[in-house]
């Protein structure tokens, strides 16, 4: 408001008015000839209003708010979710699991530590791991294991049975891996053992075994004056013996590369590095095999390759250097142990008995039965092999019946013969013979056995009661049995498996059967090298955990049988000169 005087007012007072209320939000100068009122200044502000932009900043941080409340919420019902389906999981019986849990536990109770009936602690508690590799229930109970054996190895240590006590040690190294007691335990039979047997009688057979050339083994001369220096670890008659042994496996090392033989060079300073992890000449011998394996590498892999080609090109075996069955043999020359080259005659294996069995479908029995004795000849115990042979066995017995035809009869002079003799058909090849109840039956009780050897384990061994060997028989009576077929067919597979279960036990050596089973019954095999690969990856594992715990003797067998399998591998070399150097 602004106030003037209102000039009809007789008594002089100022009356205030509303003044112009169209230009309130302008604020209007000041007039020379306004009276002044003498009231207080009153300035008028409007209120502003926020920028849009302001409005859409507000709003882009509230939805960017709302969309993180609605992650956060279903991620915690996620959550929420997850465990309870865990809950649930944990509810559900695991009869399998838990019965052989139970059965170990009691094993374990009873004393029945180890043994190979499949009734025992540790054996339950490995095929437990099997169905749950990360049971923690069934990696305590190895460990329980491991511990009562060490137990027992102490009991018949003190109690005078060395060799007991070297077996149950044995046991409880490979469970436990190794450790101070072990280890410690290990000196104390080592050194009561060298104590009880005179010291005279070591060094003679040391000395007999050396001028034999017995110089590895459990009987050699390396091992004699170990067992020496075991009991008398400053005995130096027998660090001057293993010198002495070290210098003839270091001489046989550099003979054998001179003679281009480095597969020969690689075992020998593979078992001198095992007897003398320190030995002075072991890095120039292992340089020098370096070198060798190298010249040969060229070679090697193009024997190789041209091999893979001419698989690729249809040329498998023949006359000829240019064969895939040529150019494998090749390799192998330059390096027996090769698994490529070992693979590839697998496949020259698997190419002959496809082709072996397009010529069963032509009837040729003849050429079906060379091409299978070429496969035979390469992969003796390949199950496509085995059930190609069934199937030419049984075409053969439907063909010879066919080759026995009635004499010709002579035909009539008078009759003159026609002018075209119309076409008849082929007769259809004679039906198998037919088996007898009692044939039947022994397939059957064959097929039944060769099922239950390949459920445990039995699968190339023993002789005559493996499954590979039931199946074959069966076959031998019925080349037609789908069931035996279907088994052979199945092995393979069946092998991985089982491969797979002893890996994840730690159970290497078993592994390593199985994954030469597996290149018998399936040579060639795609899977074989990522199996390979894995096995060999657990044995340098192994090594490197028993490196660390200075478990020497122990990681070079590690390392040696890494090598077998992989022997170009980096981490071999890797470990092998750490374990030359001692660190």
């Amino acid at each position: 408001m602004s106030g003037r005087r209102d000039q009809n007012a007789r008594d002089g007072r100022a009356e205030p008015t509303l003044g112009d209320l169209g230009n309130l939000d302008a604020p209007r100068p000041p007039r020379v000839d306004d009276p002044d009122d003498r009231l207080p200044r009153i300035d008028f502000e409007t209120p502003r209003r926020a920028p849009p932009g302001r409005h859409r900043r507000l709003r882009v941080r509230s939805w960017h708010l709302l969309v993180l409340m609605l992650v956060l919420v279903l991620a915690g019902g996620a959550w929420m979710l997850h465990q309870y389906q865990n809950s649930l999981r944990d509810m559900v019986p695991r009869t399998e699991l838990n019965d052989v849990l139970s059965r170990a536990d009691k094993a374990l109770q009873d004393g029945r530590l180890d043994g190979t009936d499949g009734t025992s602690a540790r054996e339950l508690y490995q095929a437990a791991r099997a169905l749950e590799p990360d049971n923690d229930r069934a990696r305590d109970g190895l460990h329980q294991v491991g511990m009562a054996e060490l137990s027992r190895a102490d009991a018949a240590y003190r109690g005078g049975r060395l060799d007991e006590a070297q077996r149950e040690l044995a046991v409880a190294r490979e469970l436990l891996g190794g450790g101070t007691d072990v280890d410690r335990l290990g000196r104390m039979i080592e050194q009561t053992r060298g104590a009880a047997e005179p010291a005279d009688g070591l060094v003679e057979q040391a000395r007999q075994a050396l001028a034999a050339g017995q110089l590895t083994g459990k009987d050699g001369a390396g091992a004699l004056y170990q067992r020496m220096l075991a009991a008398d670890p400053d005995n130096a008659v027998a660090k001057h013996g293993l010198d002495q042994v070290g210098g003839a496996l270091a001489n046989q090392a550099r003979a054998a590369l001179a003679h281009d033989d480095a597969t020969a060079a690689s075992t020998t300073i593979d078992q001198l590095a095992a007897l003398l992890p320190s030995y002075g000449d072991l890095p120039a011998l292992r340089a020098a095999l370096a070198q060798a394996q190298h010249k040969d590498d060229g070679a090697l892999l193009e024997a190789i390759s041209q091999g893979q080609q001419a698989l690729r090109d249809g040329r498998i075996s023949g006359a000829g250097g240019d064969t895939a069955l040529a150019h494998f043999q090749a390799a192998l020359k330059l390096d027996p142990e090769n698994p490529q080259a070992r693979a590839g005659l697998g496949q020259v294996a698997q190419a002959l008995v496809v082709q072996a069995n397009a010529a069963l479908d032509a009837d040729d029995t003849e050429q079906a039965s060379g091409l299978l004795d070429q496969a035979e000849a390469l992969a003796p115990k390949s199950a496509d092999l085995a059930a190609a042979r069934a199937r030419l066995r049984t075409k053969m017995a439907q063909i010879q019946p066919s080759h026995a035809q009635p004499a010709p009869t002579v035909a009539a002079p008078t009759q003159a013969p026609p002018a075209q003799a119309p076409a008849q058909a082929e007769p259809p090849p004679p039906p198998p013979p037919q088996l007898t109840a009692d044939q039947i039956e022994q397939v059957a009780e064959l097929v039944r056995r060769a099922r239950s050897a390949a459920s445990q384990g039995q699968i190339m061994l023993p002789p005559g009661e493996s499954a590979y060997d039931l199946y074959r028989n069966a076959l031998a009576i019925d080349g037609n049995n789908q069931a035996a077929l279907q088994g052979l067919e199945d092995l393979p597979s069946l092998v991985v498996q089982q491969f797979n279960q002893a890996l994840s036990g730690s159970q290497l050596d078993k592994a390593g059967e199985l994954l030469g089973a597996l290149g018998d019954l399936s040579p060639g095999d795609s899977n074989a090298s990522v199996l390979r690969g894995r096995l060999v990856d657990a044995w340098l594992d192994q090594a490197e955990q028993q490196l660390n715990r200075g478990d020497r003797a122990n990681a070079a067998q590690s390392i040696a049988q890494a090598r077998k399998l992989a022997p170009y591998q980096p981490r071999v070399t890797e470990l092998s000169l750490r374990l030359q150097s001692g660190h």
